[in-house]
């Protein structure tokens, strides 16, 4: 045990020597909190894969990972230090950092490279296109990242935002309430949508989904979401969490199955046959992309950082002067063979 202990930190050492930062000490595994950001479904494989597999323990890390509430509540636990990181959306956590400027939330890895936000609606409904939106009842609540980008979505396909009558209602009422008809459209992550209303009887077949990533924005999604107390006072930590969150979802590229076993046995409860088809969905609309097998899983480029950043302040209306350097880091992140994508 204690030679495979070295062999291991030795190994950490070299990586995180990359990045200019030291790595984590010997004696004892370092705690980190880290906060799904959502229930424990396939949005999470790849770090529960990672934990699983012990590639947090081999980090150096005694990890917790938790279920959230959302993008927002994930980002206000963050910057309260309630956790050292969560999976949040990005245009959330810029929001967030233009109300409290004090926090200085950053992005140190993109976990969605194609945003998953959409809307979606009933084929054979008069919905044929977005324009046709307007006037109708959609699904959403205020936190919703969907609902707070669609104005861009709105205005980057002939559509007045203001035309649309939104309904706030608890997402798993929501869900059954879309099947009844009682909308006409609903605003979700599509994977999230598609099997929550296919779980009620609806289809995928029978839906129509605009997502926002082909249809106008260029936004990234969710990313690995921290706080400047973490960079500054915790760096190896936050570098080995990365690299073993990084290594956890290359392996759930790779085998969606292994993935889909991991949510299982974090979740008795869960569908694992269900999970396994989010799991694909996510994979192949949000993560294997032209970019990331240039630049393996959680890079980001400059030009789609700034894309962003103003689409975000564009559809909640925000005070400009925030920069690409405010919400974006990579010196946390694994070498780029150690990001390549394998599948």
């Amino acid at each position: 045990m204690q030679r495979r202990s070295l062999i291991r930190l030795a190994s950490s050492a070299a990586v995180l020597g990359v990045a200019g930062v030291r790595p984590l000490r010997a004696q004892t595994l370092t705690k980190f909190k880290f906060n799904l950001g959502w229930r424990i479904e396939a949005s999470g494989a790849g770090f529960l894969l990672a934990q699983q597999r012990g590639y947090y323990k081999d980090a150096g890390l005694d990890i917790t990972i938790d279920t959230g509430n959302g993008s927002a509540a994930a980002i206000s636990l963050v910057a309260s230090g309630a956790y050292e990181a969560a999976s949040a959306d990005l245009s959330t956590m810029i929001e967030f950092n233009t109300a409290n400027p004090q926090s200085s939330l950053s992005a140190v890895a993109i976990q969605y490279d194609l945003n998953p936000n959409s809307i979606i609606v009933r084929k054979g409904g008069g919905i044929v296109k977005p324009a046709d939106l307007a006037g109708k009842k959609i699904l959403g609540q205020p936190f919703n990242a969907s609902r707070k980008l669609f104005p861009v979505f709105a205005k980057a396909n002939g559509l007045d935002p203001a035309s649309v009558t939104w309904e706030n209602v608890e997402p798993g009422i929501g869900d059954t309430r879309f099947a009844k008809g009682d909308f006409d459209a609903a605003a979700y992550f599509f994977f999230t949508g598609l099997l929550n209303l296919k779980a009620r009887g609806v289809m995928p077949d029978q839906l129509t989904v605009f997502r926002y990533s082909s249809m106008g924005l260029r936004s990234y999604g969710n990313g690995l979401v921290t706080s400047a107390k973490v960079m500054q006072e915790q760096p190896a930590a936050l570098a080995a969490f990365v690299k073993a969150s990084t290594h956890g979802w290359i392996d759930a590229i790779a085998d969606p199955k292994a993935g889909a076993a991991a949510v299982k046995a974090r979740e008795p409860l869960a569908n694992e046959e269900l999970e396994l088809e989010r799991l694909k969905l996510i994979v192949d609309g949000t993560m294997l992309t032209p970019d990331t097998r240039a630049n393996g899983w959680g890079a980001a480029t400059p030009a789609r950082l700034q894309a962003t950043l103003d689409e975000t302040v564009a559809a909640f209306n925000l005070k400009p002067g925030a920069t690409v350097a405010s919400l974006w880091s990579d010196k946390f992140l694994p070498p780029l063979a150690e990001r390549s994508i394998k599948a």
